[in-house]
């Protein structure tokens, strides 16, 4: 920008400043946040409840947390889940989309719609991928996602099952539009060998992630299981959540699923929403070369405290992976992850790097506590790079692999508003400028 530019710019700041007084005085709640950090109630849902605290005399109290899929608590879910088979993300997208859970028959009638649904259109791959390969696989999933709507011939077609047709297939192809566009940036921009496999109708989703990932198209039992446990994991997480709420506000305009789930995908690629867990792994990463595995306790803590007091890290004074919007004393998510973890760290000879995580959360909470007077527990990002890093999985394909997971959650909601809601969001903004006359260019004067 031109530097005279950027001066105007810059005195337009602090002549148009909006004091914090004013949002109290108005009652405004910023980033729709209540006083007390609870969110602003936006909408009524029956697909998902997040629950991290309880009311007590009318004042927020901390408590375990617990997610609910279509009120089932995400822990009865994970633990009952098929352990031989891998298809608890296509069981758990039966039960967000449609109340209730499958029975045999139910569910291999979904997972075949959704198997017959992987490959894309003729000639997308070379047309809309490789011929437009993107440094950033997030923008090149909501390309990809807006190219889908010049394939379908009724793609305006906002009426309930049309959106559900729709959004089905947006899922079922997204491990190929996702490992297509790792490959094509891996190809052009890291100057590495294109290797492209074909989708696998007989592998679920999970599964077709890595095969699609891997050169080799070689996986474990466990890994696939582990991955699809981490899909079932982020399928959903309420209506409140920011690309949740982004795919709402965007659909109540009556445009069509493909822009809706592409401003989703954009959401969660902030790094305030979906690239916090890139963040936990590079922060676990520096303080492992700065004081590796043996460190004790107390060297830990030490680190700990200069990352609190912005003499770690990217000095920013947080703690990745640490504390929740919601979650106070427990994120139920972390705490399933825990336990499949170790099983996968034996596999993978990660064991004391896993043990190493597990100390710095147990001394990170004690921190912030000291210095904060709050309960935090771990979030699932804390975690979740660790699996994806044992998985081999590409740092820039972790916010990939939870949109793909998260696009059920997307679709349900989706739907859900049209269904019983169906009106454009439309909240106020309160105006606090002054008023002034319309000055004629020849009469105004330099700032």
């Amino acid at each position: 920008m031109n530097s005279e530019l950027q001066k105007i710019f810059q005195d337009s700041i602090s002549e148009n400043k909006i004091d914090n007084e004013l949002y109290t005085k108005y009652d405004v709640k910023k980033g729709l946040r209540n006083e007390d950090g609870t969110g602003v109630l936006i909408g009524l849902t029956r697909i998902a409840d997040v629950v991290g605290y309880k009311l007590v005399n009318g004042r927020k109290a901390d408590d375990q947390g617990e997610l609910y899929y279509r009120g089932i608590p995400i822990t009865q879910l994970c633990r009952n889940l098929d352990q031989n088979e891998i298809c608890g993300y296509e069981e758990t997208c039966f039960l967000i989309l449609f109340g209730h859970l499958p029975t045999q028959q139910e569910l291999s009638l979904f997972t075949s719609q959704l198997r017959s649904r992987y490959t894309l259109p003729e000639g997308f791959l070379a047309t809309n991928i490789l011929r437009y390969p993107s440094m950033n696989i997030m923008n090149q999933i909501q390309k990809a996602l807006l190219m889908l709507y010049g394939e379908d011939p009724k793609a305006d077609d906002i009426s309930v099952l049309n959106t559900l047709d729709q959004g089905l297939s947006i899922l079922a192809k997204m491990p190929a539009i996702l490992c297509y566009s790792m490959a094509a940036k891996a190809h052009f921009f890291e100057n590495k060998s294109l290797i492209v496999h074909p989708v696998r109708p007989e592998f679920s989703i999970a599964e077709n992630i890595l095969s699609l990932l891997r050169p080799d198209q070689q996986f474990t039992h466990q890994e696939a299981k582990i991955l699809d446990l981490m899909m079932v994991l982020h399928a959903d997480h309420g209506s409140g959540n920011n690309s949740t709420f982004a795919n709402i506000v965007v659909a109540s305009t009556g445009t069509d699923i493909y822009s809706a789930m592409a401003a989703s995908v954009g959401s969660l690629k902030g790094p305030r929403h979906g690239g916090a867990n890139i963040s936990a792994r590079r922060m676990m990463d520096a303080i492992l070369a700065e004081i590796g595995l043996e460190a004790s306790d107390e060297q830990l803590t030490a680190l700990l405290e200069k990352i609190m007091d912005k003499q770690f890290f990217d000095g920013k004074g947080l703690i990745y992976g640490m504390g929740h919007a919601v979650y106070t004393l427990s994120d139920p998510r972390s705490e399933i992850l825990k336990k499949q973890i170790e099983i996968l760290a034996e596999e993978k000879n990660c064991k004391e790097r896993f043990v190493f995580y597990q100390r710095t959360e147990e001394l990170a909470k004690q921190v912030i506590y000291r210095r904060k007077d709050i309960h935090v527990s771990s979030n699932i990002d804390f975690y979740s790079g660790l699996v994806y890093s044992m998985l081999d999985i590409p740092e820039d394909c972790y916010s990939p692999l939870f949109a793909a997971s998260r696009m059920v959650g997307w679709l349900a909601h989706n739907i859900e508003n049209k269904l019983y809601c169906d009106r454009i969001v439309r909240p106020a903004g309160k105006y606090v400028g002054t008023l002034a006359d319309y000055i004629p260019i020849d009469q105004r004067k330099s700032r």
